[in-house]
């Protein structure tokens, strides 16, 4: 057998040793690189880790704060907020998020409507791990079947909260606005700290003015969660501090009467407390269910409410512009006694008709056949176009401006009323930038009976009224009457800047007002069959606006025209006509003779204010000093 078959057992055995040694060598080594990384991570870095392990385990949330509350002036509930559960979903937490959203709408009721609005929201701009939330307003039976998967929905929550609700819902959806989610456009203007956690801003009306007033300032609470993000306990908290509580001027009761007469006709009326200038009653009919805007309205309901040829949407009593016809006589003639175009006991010939030169176009007065011999205070009890025609064009078109404008026409005279419009207070410079035409007499004799470019909003003709019914005393007009809290009212209201009306003559506001009685309880006065049997004395003036043309020769014929080419039904009035306490506007749309269908809804305002709700509503009860006889 050859030498090299033999085994050399001492040198395996070297061998074997020397690997042993190697590998012995080897794992010690790892085991000394194992202790000294375990050394530095617990004991060296320790601080660091601890700190990344408690953001793992401890998160910062934000707390919404619970939003003011809204009140009539009687301490009614006009706004308040209700507990409501909806599902969430924190896109971060979502491993798949179409595979998440269909096993959601095999659990839930979720409509297309849902997931678009879903898919829409997760594209716009938000903070991080922020809930999107997907269906609102689940019921317990949804809430019992989204708890048997949530160990299968990471990242899905059943979140509850405050949401807005308007407890008398169209009533007073365009007095109060409403609020809505935050857009994107809002989220860029917002202080993202003081709006984190919160999905709702004012959009409109009070809500929207007093956003800030009704916000409150947001919380915050750290909390404890899992590895799939849930919420295990709650480790500090700093509450939020709520919204203050608003209370309003509106009064409820006289808003429902000022919907209830209106029943159902398109139209507007707004009364004001002439001593405050607090807005009483704000309607506008037809209206909408404001709480369908909250958490956003549907697709249908939206459309049903957009298309709708009556505009329940559009707000008629702040932004409706409409040409004021004879309701503007009351202040065209203070202009008139002012700037001494007229005098008191003026007269003149009314055959029906006025021309600015002889055989000239003629300007028709209501009445065809005339009034004959009419002065101020006949004219203004019935209405004389002819007599108005005559003093526009003894002013000429800038008096008439000059003391328009000192009325509030032509510009938003509001406090506190979001959207109002400013109407039009047209002028020579206005027609000549506009329409690049000269300023015509003709124009101005239109100006002289609320035709022709003119246009006001209710708002702004209860405002001119309740001038009147203050004798030139300015009082803007304002819906805040209180902040429950430790804030002034004028901390929030804007500067007021217009100046009292001053006359020369201060009788020359009696004698208007005594003429404005005339017609409601005059003898001869155009209204007098809407103010006959009141146990108070108001005062008032009607008005009626075309919608059409007429030929100058063409009469006109209710019962021909169809309905929504109708005349405008106006009116305006307060009462009583000593120590007034109520100041009304009234249109009706298409509704005909302001005597005939917009007075009596006047009438009862100042009844339903006067002597229904003079006991209890502050502010309103007929002081027994001063108005003891003018009342009774």
């Amino acid at each position: 057998m050859p030498w090299g078959e033999f085994k050399d057992t001492a040198a395996e055995r070297r061998l074997f040793q020397r690997r042993v040694v190697v590998m012995l060598m080897f794992v010690f080594l790892l085991m000394a690189g194992l202790v000294a990384r375990m050394y530095q991570l617990q004991v060296v870095e320790h601080d660091i880790y601890t700190t990344l392990s408690d953001k793992n385990r401890v998160q910062v949330q934000s707390v919404p704060p619970p939003r003011g509350l809204v009140y009539d002036r009687n301490h009614e509930l006009l706004a308040e907020n209700r507990p409501v559960f909806s599902v969430t979903v924190v896109p971060e937490r979502v491993g798949g998020m179409d595979a998440t959203l269909e096993q959601l709408s095999g659990i839930l009721d979720v409509s297309d409507e849902d997931l678009e609005r879903f898919q829409r929201r997760l594209r716009e701009p938000r903070r991080p791990f922020q809930e999107i939330p997907l269906r609102y307003d689940l019921t317990e039976d949804e809430i019992a079947r989204l708890a048997v998967h949530r160990h299968e929905l990471p990242g899905v929550e059943v979140e509850a909260e405050l949401v807005r609700y308007y407890p008398h819902g169209e009533l007073t959806a365009h007095a109060l606005g409403f609020v809505g989610r935050i857009n994107r456009k809002e989220l860029q203007r917002i202080d993202p700290v003081n709006y984190a956690g919160t999905n709702y801003i004012g959009k409109s009306g009070v809500e929207r003015f007093y956003e800030d007033v009704l916000h409150g300032k947001v919380g915050y609470q750290n909390v404890e969660t899992n590895a799939r993000g849930r919420t295990l306990r709650v480790l500090a908290r700093e509450n939020p501090v709520p919204g203050e509580d608003v209370q309003l001027h509106l009064d409820l009761r006289l808003q429902e009467r000022a919907y209830k007469l209106l029943d159902g006709r398109r139209g507007a009326i707004v009364a004001i407390e002439p001593s405050t200038g607090g807005i009483l009653a704000l309607a506008s009919v037809p209206g909408f269910d404001a709480n369908k805007f909250v958490t956003g309205i549907s697709v249908p309901d939206y459309r049903e409410l957009s298309e709708s040829k009556d505009k329940p949407l559009f707000n008629r009593a702040l932004r409706g512009q409409y040409p004021p016809g004879s309701t503007l006589k009351p202040m065209l003639a203070i202009a008139a006694l002012d700037s001494g175009a007229v005098t008191r006991d003026h007269s003149i010939w009314d055959p029906g008709y006025f021309e600015l030169k002889t055989g000239g176009r003629p300007w028709r007065d209501w009445k065809r056949g005339g009034h004959g011999w009419v002065d101020l205070n006949l004219a203004m009890a019935q209405s004389c176009d002819v007599y108005f025609y005559k003093a526009a064009e003894e002013m000429g078109v800038d008096t008439i401006h000059s003391y328009l404008s000192r009325f509030g026409f032509g510009e938003d005279a509001t406090l506190d009323v979001s959207g109002a419009l400013s109407g039009l207070l047209p002028s020579p410079d206005w027609k000549r930038a506009t329409r690049n035409k000269p300023w015509y007499p003709g124009d101005t004799i239109n100006l002289g009976i609320g035709q022709g470019f003119m246009l006001s909003t209710p708002l702004q003709l209860a405002t001119a009224t309740a001038l009147i019914a203050n004798r030139g005393q300015w009082v803007e007009p304002r819906l805040l009457k209180d902040i429950e809290g430790d804030h002034p009212v004028e901390e929030f209201l804007p500067t007021e800047t217009h100046e009292p009306l001053k006359l020369k003559d201060p009788s020359d506001w009696e004698f208007v007002a005594e003429a404005m009685e005339e017609v409601m309880q005059g003898a001869r006065g155009t209204a007098r069959a809407a103010g006959r049997g009141a146990s108070y004395r108001m005062a008032g003036k009607s008005g009626t606006a075309q919608v059409f043309s007429l030929a100058e020769d063409e009469e006109y014929d209710a019962d021909e025209v169809r309905e929504r080419l109708r005349d405008h039904a106006l009116f305006i009035g307060f009462a009583p006509v000593k120590n007034p306490q109520i100041a009304v506007a009234v249109i009706v749309e298409n509704g005909g003779g302001g005597s005939s269908t917009a007075a009596p809804v006047a009438r009862a305002m100042f009844d339903a204010w006067l002597l229904e709700f003079s006991e209890t509503a502050e502010g309103a009860l007929v002081s027994k000093t001063d108005s003891e006889k003018e009342v009774h």
